[in-house]
């Protein structure tokens, strides 16, 4: 009787040491479980922090304004403009004008403010047409400041403007008007022009295009 009973504690207190043991092992592995998953966690959010975004578009950042006039307000005052002089009133003169646009409004100021808006326009007109012209500078500047051209152009420099004049401010207008082509000039595609009262030799090699006060204009 005390043999069988010794044997069944033995027996009992087997199956508490297994059911401890398993209960030991499964917490162990819930403990290990539950810090992977902790980890991953952690992992994933450092893994959404650390990863940079790509945009697929592209990024476009808009650049400072020009200082000159909208082209849509341009088109509609010229659609709307009966004439050259009332156009030239419409075109706004307030803003800083870029360094190319002064080279253009400074040409027509020193060669031809005194001449009517025809003969300032033809004037820019030139500049612009030997811009576009590969036997000139591809510039405004590069045009007007080009050696031996324009006589008021001094050891390379402009002279001074009177920039509060409305000589000026007309100059100004002209300038956008033919930067923008806005009003059709009488000179047309005209490269070349003099004052009616000389004569280069150059001239008899030219095709006269229009005279406009004291300028001809030639191709």
């Amino acid at each position: 009787m005390i043999r069988k009973t010794t044997g069944f504690t033995a027996i009992i207190a087997a199956i508490t040491l297994t059911i401890l043991a398993g209960a030991e092992g499964s917490g162990a592995n819930a403990q290990v479980a539950a810090h992977a998953t902790d980890q991953n966690a952690t992992e994933a959010q450092l893994t959404e922090e650390v990863v940079p975004v790509f945009v697929e578009k592209a990024v476009v950042q808009e650049l400072p304004g020009d200082a000159e006039l909208p082209a849509e307000d341009s088109t509609d005052s010229a659609s709307s403009a009966s004439s050259l002089r009332e156009l030239v009133s419409t075109i706004p003169t307030a803003g800083r004008l870029s360094d190319e646009l002064h080279c253009l409004a400074g040409a027509v100021y020193f060669e031809a403010r005194g001449e009517p808006l025809e003969g300032q326009l033809a004037v820019a007109q030139v500049i612009v047409n030997r811009a576009e012209d590969r036997r000139f500078p591809s510039s405004y500047c590069g045009v007007v400041y080009q050696r031996s051209q324009f006589s008021f152009v001094k050891g390379g420099r402009m002279p001074k403007v009177r920039t509060g004049s409305a000589a000026w401010k007309r100059a100004e207008a002209i300038a956008r008007i033919a930067h923008r082509g806005l009003w059709d000039s009488k000179a047309g595609d005209a490269l070349f022009f003099h004052a009616n009262y000389v004569r280069p030799r150059w001239s008899h090699r030219k095709v006269a295009l229009a005279t406009i006060d004291t300028h001809v204009f030639y191709r």
